[in-house]
């Protein structure tokens, strides 16, 4: 298919390109004429939404973005951080929503590979990634289907590759049956000293293309992602990406030699709308012009059209603007690693981006306009109807609470995720020291003898519709608490914000107040966003996914060997409520999947007294007090206690010296700021006299022992039965064997 540039552009092509008639008069107003057929697709995907974040750039600035560990915000491939030593982590967490329902097993893996990809173009070697996945309900005839596939492409391209999956999420609501999310997560390793950006530089230096041949797959991929669905939806497929994570692999290597080199003066990941967006990224942020010869460009389809070359998405490429005098050095680096390497153009000082086919000039825009001035709307919002408080005792106890924490736990949002991730190498590298199930993954420093990073990933969606404000806050707040039950200081965070269509007046005001409420506790926890993504228009025939603003976070932990873990209890040991007791039940786990009912406000956020508790819990593990310690999330206090035992495979002996009654809201409560640890009998007292000094509230809640979980009075439960529950749920699920799929 030879797609001719002299196509007449008419309102459906407008449309067709995701253009609003002012977007269109806009262009017309910067250029002078009617563009080319080549031209509207260059600015349809340089002023989508994907790329220029024109429903949320007004409310992304007000975000914390700054702080005394970050060496690169907001704006780069991926955010860095300084961890010491002259070395940095470099993390950042994208969506693949739109191309992983389309096509399950492509669309994640290929969002691995780009994640992957922004992360060593800055020069960091990847060490960790997680995945935060979201899919409709279990009975919904396509849920099987894109679960299997999703996590087969994660897991694929992951393991090929060769980096760790530490750690993620996986839940299913209704909500998702039009729209499963996928948002993956990479960090990497790099020296400080050498870190790549990029913002080209120098005029009449070469603009070299690099990696993996240009094909039609992808072609118009980031238009795709910033559409609704419809029942056209099988039409889109051809808009999603092949990967090839052994290619990938050999561009990381040949990259980091190459920046060894010295070679490198600026490089950019081909990401979403491939040569388009890298080409006027590296420009526009340079203050320079771009010229392309897209008759060197390697292909691997005969035909190939302008169009289709600036457009495709095809994987595992870089543009890069290289030193002249290495040239031959950097061509020799990517030919031993079986990659192509081609000189496609030049950089310019009159601020155009010109592109030459088959001696035609194709297009001849200006690039400020194009990568910094996409439109910027502030779009009309209001914000949703809060609930009215919901007092715990207008909520149905449970008749039998044994029966109660069995459904909770083999239900299919809190059962365990383990036959996810024991499909995905955990191990690989040998640095981890946590891995999928607990608080957060950890992975070692290698570079250091005693360093290691913890990451996590959260978000509770039910909290953010039930009230955005709080369920904002909520999100950074969890993936903090994770990563301060191992011991780790949280460094910063990314986020990925799931929406759905911003157009609509509602689902922006979720939007406006979650980044509110993320700004708020970022800001109050020390703990900067310094990369991220925005997804909007997760939405099919008008209904639009749950609010679902992900944040992924960084911690360092300065010695490994004073971890905490959820697993480590000892016989004998101590456990104690490090926090208030349960009293909230609103939207709460209990409610949802052992009653069937949605209702209440989520529970509020108290920042200051987050900060107060999670600083003690740190304290106290590294100062080597802790033998194991669990944050207070899903399901409360009985659901942690639960998982901790399991973990552990010890029972627990607990008295809760007379509990309100009824106890439901004590037990299921998921009131937040809360810890619970186990400590050795020598040091309990201890530990709850500096809690007591500290103004961190505590509850003695008994001891480490047997083979059940015992509330005295409310329950008994054996561990093994516990554990049956636990992991039961998800390989019946997938193996088709549940009595009724989807059942809790």
């Amino acid at each position: 298919m030879n797609i001719p540039n002299d196509i007449k552009i008419t309102q459906e092509l407008i449309e067709a390109h995701g253009l609003k008639p002012d977007e269109y008069d806009r262009i017309l107003e910067l250029i002078g004429r009617e563009p080319s057929f080549t031209e509207l697709g260059i600015f349809s995907a340089m002023w989508n939404e994907h790329c220029s974040y024109k429903s949320s750039k007004k409310w992304l600035r007000t975000l914390p973005t700054d702080g005394p560990h970050v060496i690169q915000g907001p704006g780069e491939n991926a955010g860095v951080v300084d961890i010491g030593d002259g070395d940095c982590v470099v993390f950042k967490m994208e969506s693949h929503n739109h191309p992983s329902y389309i096509e399950p097993y492509q669309g994640a893996a290929t969002g691995v590979g780009g994640i992957l990809r922004d992360v060593f173009t800055m020069g960091a070697r990847p060490i960790a990634a997680m995945n935060a996945l979201r899919f409709g309900e279990p009975e919904h005839p396509k849920t099987h289907h894109l679960v299997a596939g999703v996590v087969a492409g994660v897991g694929g391209y992951g393991n090929s590759f060769g980096v760790p999956t530490v750690g993620g999420e996986v839940e299913f609501d209704a909500r998702y049956n039009g729209n499963c999310l996928v948002n993956a997560f990479a960090a990497g390793l790099a020296r400080t000293d050498a870190i790549f950006y990029s913002k080209a530089e120098g005029i009449g230096l070469p603009v070299v293309y690099l990696g993996a041949k240009t094909g039609r797959d992808g072609v118009g991929g980031a238009t795709m992602a910033s559409a609704e669905f419809d029942e056209s939806i099988e039409e889109k497929r051809p808009t999603v990406q092949v990967g090839d994570p052994f290619t990938e692999k050999c561009l990381l290597e040949a990259c980091l030699e190459l920046m060894a080199s010295g070679a490198v003066i600026a490089i950019q990941d081909m990401g979403a709308a491939g040569l388009t967006c890298s080409a006027v990224e590296m420009g526009a942020k340079g203050g320079l012009g771009i010229e392309l010869d897209l008759d060197k460009v390697p292909v691997r389809e005969e035909n190939m059209s302008a169009y289709e070359m600036m457009l495709s998405e095809s994987q595992e490429r870089m543009l890069m603007v290289l030193r002249p005098e290495k040239e031959a050095e950097a061509e020799a680096i990517f030919k031993k690693w079986g990659l192509d390497f081609a000189i496609v153009g030049t950089t310019t000082d009159d601020l155009r981006f010109r592109v030459v086919h088959q001696g035609d000039e194709v297009a001849d825009l200006p690039i400020r306009e194009l990568g910094d001035e996409a439109p910027e709307y502030d779009r009309p919002w209001r914000e949703t109807g809060l609930y009215s408080p919901l007092p715990a005792d207008s909520v149905e106890e449970p008749e039998d609470y044994g029966k109660a924490l069995l459904s909770l736990i083999g239900s299919a949002n809190n059962s365990s995720r383990r036959w996810v991730y024991e499909q995905y190498d955990t191990l690989i590298q040998g640095n981890s020291l946590q891995l999928p199930g607990g608080d957060a993954g950890v992975v070692r420093v290698d570079t250091h003898p005693t360093k290691a990073l913890a990451f996590s990933s959260d978000v509770t969606p039910r909290y953010c519709e039930a009230d955005p404000l709080e369920g904002g806050k909520q999100a950074v707040a969890e993936c903090w608490r994770n990563l301060t039950a191992t011991g780790a200081e949280p460094l910063a965070a990314t986020d990925n914000l799931n929406f759905g269509n911003p157009e609509r007046p509602e689902i922006m005001g979720q939007l406006v107040k979650a980044i509110e409420g993320i700004g708020e506790a970022c800001a109050a926890l020390s703990f900067p966003i310094v990369s991220g993504n925005v997804s909007l228009y997760n939405e099919t025939n008008g209904e639009a996914i749950l609010p679902t603003p992900t944040i992924a976070g960084v911690g360092l932990l300065p010695d490994w060997t004073q971890m905490a873990t959820i697993g480590g209890a000892n016989e004998g040991d101590i456990l104690v409520l490090l926090g208030c007791d349960g009293t909230h039940l609103g939207q709460s786990a209990y409610m949802r999947d052992c009653l069937g009912q949605s209702d209440g406000p989520p529970p509020p956020v108290d920042l200051y007294t987050e900060k107060r508790n999670g600083d003690f819990v740190r304290s106290a593990i590294r100062n080597g007090q802790v033998t194991a310690c669990h944050d207070i999330s899903d399901g409360g206090l009985a659901l942690s206690l639960a998982e901790m035992a399991i973990a552990s495979n010890k029972g627990m002996k607990i008295d809760l010296e007379q509990p309100q009654d009824p106890a439901h809201a004590l037990l299921f409560g998921e009131d937040q700021a809360r810890y619970i640890v186990a400590l050795a009998p020598d040091l309990a007292n201890f530990v709850c006299m500096n809690a007591e000094g500290a103004g961190v509230p505590f509850r003695r809640l008994g001891t480490v022992g047997g083979g059940r979980l015992t509330i005295d009075g409310i329950l008994s439960i054996s561990v093994e039965e516990l554990r049956t529950a636990y992991e039961s749920w998800f390989p019946d699920y997938m193996d088709g064997t549940a009595a009724q799929a989807g059942e809790g």
